[in-house]
């Protein structure tokens, strides 16, 4: 399993590394033909993550409550963050994957609750779960890599 926590700190990685030079107006543009910008997708991957993870394990999120009910599936862009806000964010994106390691190797994902996917593919336990975050956020890493160049 270290393999795919290594997998998703590096994606972390390089979905920063996307951010670096752009604006607050930039993160915040919806190019035509896209639903969503950039803050929203990498908010997206925190929420995500940790609903996949900790919620459906019973376990409270580590993320903000606004966070997970203005970033998960099904939801578009509503608001700009500030800097300040869209910088917490960041913080979260590079820390949590530090977080899900050590929760998982201390054992606390007990009650994991099955998930079908919009993909088709059931989650039934972390062993699984983890790996579908990664290839989740493959997904919005492309979508943000897309939206920049229609800056």
């Amino acid at each position: 399993m270290n393999e795919q926590f290594d997998i998703l700190k590096k994606s972390r990685e390089l979905v920063l590394k996307e951010l670096e030079g752009l604006t607050l107006e930039q993160i915040h543009k919806i190019p035509e033909g896209f639903k969503n910008n950039i803050a929203w997708n990498v908010a997206h991957l925190v929420v995500t993550q940790q609903l996949l993870h900790y919620k459906l394990s019973g376990l409270n999120p580590l993320c903000p409550d606004d966070l997970i009910d203005g970033y998960r599936k099904g939801t578009a862009p509503e608001k700009n963050f500030t800097a300040e806000e869209f910088d917490e964010v960041k913080e979260l994106l590079i820390g949590l994957p530090d977080t899900l390691k050590e929760d998982f190797e201390a054992g606390i994902f007990e009650n994991y609750q099955k998930y079908p996917t919009s993909t088709g593919f059931e989650l039934s336990d972390m062993e699984n779960a983890i790996p579908f975050n990664n290839f989740h956020e493959g997904i919005h890493y492309g979508i943000i890599r897309a939206i920049k160049k229609f800056l």
